[in-house]
């Protein structure tokens, strides 16, 4: 009986951890903190990933307020390029709301917020990078983060990690090869990157809870 019951217990918080998230209000959110998406349906950015408390979470963008407007707003890589818009726009238009949530991640380490945002916005215009490769000319949602948050000392605040397209066998999945030799590219296993996932559960950073629409 009481195998049964711990059994039990494991499988409803593993199902129904959700529920742990605290929730966060629009008007709680500072400058550049870190809305991370979850995405229930999963793909295969999230079978070869990991985030905080194993949620799928397959996409970043960072939070600002807008200058001029004063609108709560996002700045974001997605397959339209670096580009801003509202808030609402991301919450109710950009993603699929029936299946994805939004987490609120805070940086939790000294660093220059208003510098940081400054270096995502001048990348604004530059295509979405589809391969994933380290160089600048084209970005994707993580790297985003990644090369633009910057101490005050101007360090990095997320150092690159060694790419991953490889299931939990460290086998490149079937996916990632296919979708590389068609390009007629060699799968970027191990370069220097970041993802989504992997940011949502670095120790620099704390996690708020759902962003409340």
């Amino acid at each position: 009986m009481k195998h049964f019951l711990f059994i039990f217990i494991a499988l409803s918080f593993s199902l129904f951890g959700n529920a742990e998230l605290a929730s966060v209000s629009v008007d709680s959110l500072r400058c550049a903190d870190l809305l991370f998406l979850v995405n229930n349906k999963g793909n295969a950015i999230t079978a070869v990933t990991e985030g905080l408390d194993q949620l799928p979470i397959d996409h970043v963008a960072i939070f600002y307020t807008d200058s001029n407007t004063h609108t709560p707003s996002v700045v974001q890589a997605d397959y339209e390029g670096v580009r801003c818009g509202t808030l609402q726009s991301f919450c109710y238009h950009d993603i699929d709301t029936a299946a994805c949530f939004v987490v609120v991640g805070r940086i939790d380490v000294p660093f220059d917020s208003i510098q940081s945002l400054k270096n995502a916005l001048s990348h604004l215009g530059k295509p979405y990078d589809y391969y994933y490769l380290p160089d600048d000319k084209e970005i994707y949602c993580s790297e985003l983060v990644q090369k633009c948050y910057r101490s005050r000392d101007g360090e990095l605040v997320f150092k690159p990690i060694p790419m991953s397209f490889h299931d939990k066998t460290g086998t490149i999945t079937a996916y990632w090869r296919d979708y590389y030799a068609r390009q007629g590219l060699k799968v970027p296993e191990g370069e220097p990157g970041s993802n989504p996932g992997d940011l949502s559960r670095s120790d620099k950073i704390v996690i708020l809870g759902e962003l409340r629409k």
